[in-house]
C-alpha cells in the first residue's frame, strides 16, 4: 500500500498515462501513444498511484499489467478522462452536441447500415469527433461496460444486458446459406437442403446465439460445430466451397445468392431479429451520444 497524501487531487493526465499503460501493456508505447517520454509516463502514474494509496500496475519482464485495484479503477478512468474531455469542448462550442463519441458494430452493418451514418455525423455535427470501428458481437457488451465504446450497433432479438439500455433500429433477417445444389444421384433437392453439413459457420451473430437459433427452429445437432469469424468474406468463402453452412445476415448475403454463389437453406428463425443500438444507462444524457443515436436512427430507417 502506498501512502496517500493529503490534499492531493486526480489529474486527468495521470490517468491517461494509466489508460496507456492499461492498453498497450507497456509503458514505452504508452509513452509512443500519448506523445511523451516514457519517464513522464512512469512519473505521471507514480503520482496518481500515490494520490490514491494504491499500487495500480504490476511491473513485469515484458511490460506491465493492472492489479486488481487496477483493474477496478479503469472503467471510472476513462469515464473521468471523457469528461474531462466534454467540458473542454463544451467551452469551446457551448450549444452544439459535441464530443467523442466511440462507435462498435460488425462489419455487415458498418458495410451495409452505417456508412452514411458516418457522412451524416460529419456534415451536421462538427464538433462531434465520431469514430466508428469493427466489433464482434462477442466484445459490444463487454467494451460498452468497460468505456471503450460509447455505443454498439449488434444484430439479436432485442434482448439488452442487464447494465445497458438499447433500442431496435429495423428488423435484420438471418439467412442459413450453403454452397449451390450438386444433385448427387439418389437424393433430391428437399433432402440436401436440409443436410447442411455438422459445421456452421457465422460472422456479425454469437455463436452461441447461432447455434439456440438452430436449436429452437427444429435443427438440433450436438455435435455441431460453431465456427466464429471476424470476416464476413470468410464465411461466406467456406460455404461456398461447401466446408459448411454460414448463419448471416441477409443484407451481408443478398448478392451471393441473387447470382447463385451461395443458395438459400430451407430454414426460418423463430424468432425476429432486429438492428439495435447500446448504450450504458449512465451514458443516455450526454448530447452526442444522443445525436448520434437519433442520426443513427433516421439513417438506418432510411437504408
Amino acid at each position: 500500500m502506498i501512502p496517500r497524501q493529503a490534499g492531493d487531487i486526480l489529474d486527468t493526465r495521470q490517468l491517461q498515462a494509466f489508460l496507456g499503460a492499461v492498453d498497450t501493456g507497456s509503458l514505452t508505447r504508452a509513452a509512443s501513444v500519448l506523445h511523451v517520454s516514457q519517464p513522464t509516463v512512469t512519473n505521471r502514474i507514480k503520482a496518481l498511484e500515490r494520490t490514491l494509496g494504491s499500487t495500480l500496475l504490476e511491473r513485469l519482464p515484458g511490460g506491465v499489467r493492472p492489479t486488481r485495484v487496477g483493474r477496478t479503477l479503469v472503467s471510472y478512468a476513462r469515464e473521468v478522462v471523457r469528461l474531462s474531455s466534454e467540458i473542454e469542448r463544451l467551452v469551446d462550442a457551448p450549444g452544439e452536441p459535441n464530443g467523442r463519441v466511440t462507435v462498435g458494430a460488425p462489419e455487415s452493418l458498418i458495410n451495409q447500415r452505417l456508412l452514411p451514418l458516418i457522412e451524416y455525423i460529419h456534415l451536421r455535427y462538427p464538433h462531434i469527433d465520431f469514430s466508428l470501428r469493427i466489433s464482434t458481437p462477442q466484445d459490444a457488451a463487454a467494451h460498452l461496460c468497460e468505456g471503450l465504446l460509447d455505443c454498439a450497433f449488434t444484430i439479436g432479438d432485442g434482448a439488452s444486458h442487464c447494465d445497458l439500455e438499447y433500442r431496435d433500429l429495423c428488423p435484420e433477417p438471418l439467412v442459413l446459406v450453403a454452397a449451390p445444389l450438386r444433385g448427387a444421384p439418389g437424393r433430391d433437392a428437399e433432402e440436401e437442403q436440409l443436410d447442411f453439413g455438422s459445421v456452421l459457420v457465422c460472422a456479425d451473430v454469437d455463436g452461441r446465439y447461432c447455434e439456440d437459433l438452430l436449436h429452437r427452429a427444429g435443427l438440433p445437432n450436438p455435435s455441431r460445430r460453431i465456427l466464429s469469424l471476424n470476416s464476413v468474406g470468410a464465411v461466406k468463402h467456406m460455404a461456398e466451397n461447401g466446408i459448411g453452412a454460414a448463419l448471416l445476415p441477409e443484407i451481408a448475403v443478398a448478392e451471393d445468392i441473387a447470382n447463385g454463389r451461395l443458395r438459400k437453406v430451407n430454414w426460418q428463425p423463430v424468432t425476429r431479429t432486429y438492428t439495435r443500438a447500446l448504450w450504458r444507462r449512465s451514458n443516455v444524457s450526454r448530447p452526442a451520444l444522443q445525436a448520434v443515436l437519433q442520426a443513427a436512427a433516421k439513417v438506418v430507417s432510411e437504408s
